[in-house]
């Protein structure tokens, strides 16, 4: 009894590593690739970061000042003044649209400083679509 049931020990635990080999670096053929999905202009991933994970939503409209100015005012200061919308969002450089509000922004700057260069971008390519 006892080399029966050593027998079917071993024959089970090769059992289970062929299969387990078996299935090692094959595709199952039961999963569909995903496909990819487009990748969004500067100015669509711009709107997406301005409306989710930014949160300027909350402060800036498109035409009027809520708690901060809107963004068409924030574009055309910064076009006017040939100012870095990016540098400023990174921390690099000073508020220029409405310097009075800056304290109240620096939450959502310490945020927009761990953006990546794309996103800044982006935003920055949304905010100055605003102005079509």
């Amino acid at each position: 009894m006892k080399k029966l049931a050593f027998l079917a020990l071993i024959v089970l635990a090769f059992a289970c590593k062929k299969e387990s080999q078996e299935s090692f670096g094959k595709e199952d053929q039961n999963t569909t690739v995903a496909a990819e999905e487009p990748e969004l202009t500067p100015e669509e991933l711009g709107k997406v970061i301005f409306e989710g994970k930014g949160n300027c939503i909350s402060c800036h409209q498109t035409d009027q000042k809520l708690i901060g100015p809107s963004t068409k005012e924030i574009a055309k200061i910064y076009k006017d003044k040939n100012a870095d919308m990016v540098a400023f969002l990174k921390g690099e450089s000073e508020a220029i649209v409405d310097p009075s509000q800056f304290a109240v922004m620096q939450a959502n700057l310490n945020l927009t400083k761990t953006f990546s260069d794309k996103e800044l971008q982006g935003l920055e390519a949304y905010i100055y679509s605003n102005l079509k």
